[in-house]
């Protein structure tokens, strides 16, 4: 009878020991680290750190010249920014409703946005009618519709070039990104007009560009992220003005005639060759 016994206890005991080790594996692992889509879990990316601005100091920035460039996703160079998986609009929408970054109205930064009036630029509220089938009359609903990635085709960045004469080096540095919105006529599919739905503040927003992986076409688990792609310029983009004293924008000075199109890029082109030759003409080879 005692043998009996002491031989129930230990089942009971070693049932409970089983069922304590299934609990605290169900409750304190997350599933994403026993069920792993892939060879190994992947945290290059996520524990990768960003590398901090150099300091400099005004007195050794001797020349200095601000762009606006115009960066299209339908060029296959920028493919990545159109990517299912992960668009880049997406991304900057997931950061600005989460609170990680500032949203601003301006592209000086100069006009932050509240909560509500993130909420307000990245959804739509539009009325729609609604058959009631109880009354068996049409009403007017209410419908708050998210902003469409795939309506995203094109981003504003803004940047400066500057000479630091104490590293003797011609840089360059991103200030903003700004999502542009078309509008497009739902009726005939014509063109309206577009608008740069809110400014994003690179040198804040790269700390959380760093932790999100890019779907890059050459190689599944190649460890970038938005902010390797953006620091190390792999995307295409032409130039859509640079400081003037009259502010003037590139098609503002070609415009009104059949060739102005090809006049734009050609003076795209003429302001980053510029850029090129300054830097290659301090030094003598």
């Amino acid at each position: 009878m005692l043998k009996n016994n002491l031989l129930l206890i230990a089942g009971l005991l070693i049932s409970v020991i089983s069922f304590g080790q299934i609990e605290t594996t169900e409750s304190g692992t997350p599933l994403e680290d026993i069920y792993i889509d892939g060879i190994v879990k992947r945290t290059l990316v996520e524990e990768s750190p960003v590398i901090e601005y150099d300091h400099v100091r005004e007195a050794d920035v001797v020349w200095e010249r601000r762009m606006t460039r115009l960066l299209d996703t339908r060029e296959k160079m920028n493919i990545a920014f159109r990517s299912p998986k992960a668009p880049f609009f997406s991304v900057l929408r997931s950061m600005a409703e989460n609170g990680d970054i500032a949203i601003f109205r301006d592209e000086f930064f100069k006009e932050p946005l509240t909560t509500d009036e993130v909420d307000a630029k990245l959804n739509r509220v539009d009325t729609t009618l609604v058959w009631d089938p109880d009354t068996y009359e049409e009403k007017l609903q209410v419908v708050r519709n998210e902003i469409n990635w795939e309506d995203i085709k094109q981003f504003r960045m803004k940047e400066v070039w500057y000479f630091d004469k104490e590293l003797s080096t011609l840089k360059v540095r991103m200030l903003g990104i700004g999502p542009i919105l078309q509008s497009i006529d739902e009726d005939t599919g014509e063109f309206k007009y577009q608008e740069v739905l809110f400014w994003v503040y690179y040198p804040e927003a790269r700390y959380s560009l760093a932790k999100v992986r890019v779907q890059n076409g050459n190689n599944d688990i190649a460890p970038m992220s938005w902010y390797d792609l953006i620091e190390q310029r792999q995307f295409s983009s032409y130039i859509l003005k640079e400081s003037n004293p009259l502010d003037l924008r590139v098609k503002d000075i070609y415009f009104g005639y059949d060739r102005a199109g090809i006049d734009q890029l050609m003076e795209s082109d003429r302001i980053k060759a510029e850029l090129f030759n300054f830097e290659h003409d301090l030094w003598e080879y």
